[in-house]
């Protein structure tokens, strides 16, 4: 790996730790919060790619899991991965590395193309580990659980717009453009 690359990691995996200064909306019916790490690791797929944007997440929860508390709302740990959340958080670098597979796809890309990405393969996985695991974890059936994530759709739609949009506009811009080609090469 060239040190450009693992600049652009570390720089994913600090981005993740500050989204994670933003404290989180708790909810009075669920133990998962609404975070902004999410809108972070549609970034990283988007603009690092396939490989370097997952490896960006795994290398953001290695971090987590050494005890630093770079989750939202200050949490840190082994603990966080027994959680309630810990289903979405092992979709992280899944996340990353299947929304920057499914851009490297697109001959052009578009903002509709990076838009129905985040939308479809970005949201349904964090959804399709999320989910389970917080139903097991919790030990509720799984349609409660699907019942009560239904709350954090309008969220993340907002979350994937706002991604797609800057994703969009820095790949446009001609320092990521260049920068892009290199990674995909």
């Amino acid at each position: 790996m060239k040190i450009r690359e693992m600049t652009y990691v570390a720089l994913f995996a600090a981005v993740m730790g500050g989204l994670g200064l933003v404290p989180p909306i708790m909810l009075a019916f669920t133990p998962v919060p609404i975070t902004l790490q999410t809108l972070g690791v549609l970034l990283a797929g988007g603009i690092l790619g396939a490989r370097l944007g997952g490896l960006s997440q795994v290398i953001f929860l290695l971090i987590v899991a050494a005890g630093m508390p770079l989750l939202s709302g200050g949490r840190g740990g082994l603990g966080v991965f027994v959680g309630p959340s810990a289903g979405y958080l092992f979709a992280y670098p899944i996340t990353a590395f299947c929304v920057g597979y499914m851009l490297s796809r697109f001959k052009t890309l578009s903002l509709k193309h990076i838009l129905l990405t985040n939308l479809t393969i970005g949201m349904f996985l964090l959804y399709l580990f999320g989910i389970p695991v917080q139903a097991f974890i919790m030990d509720l059936p799984i349609v409660d659980v699907v019942k009560v994530s239904l709350v954090y759709l309008p969220g993340d739609t907002m979350k994937a717009i706002l991604a797609s949009i800057i994703v969009y506009r820095l790949r446009k811009h001609p320092f990521f453009a260049r920068q892009s080609k290199n990674l995909a090469a």
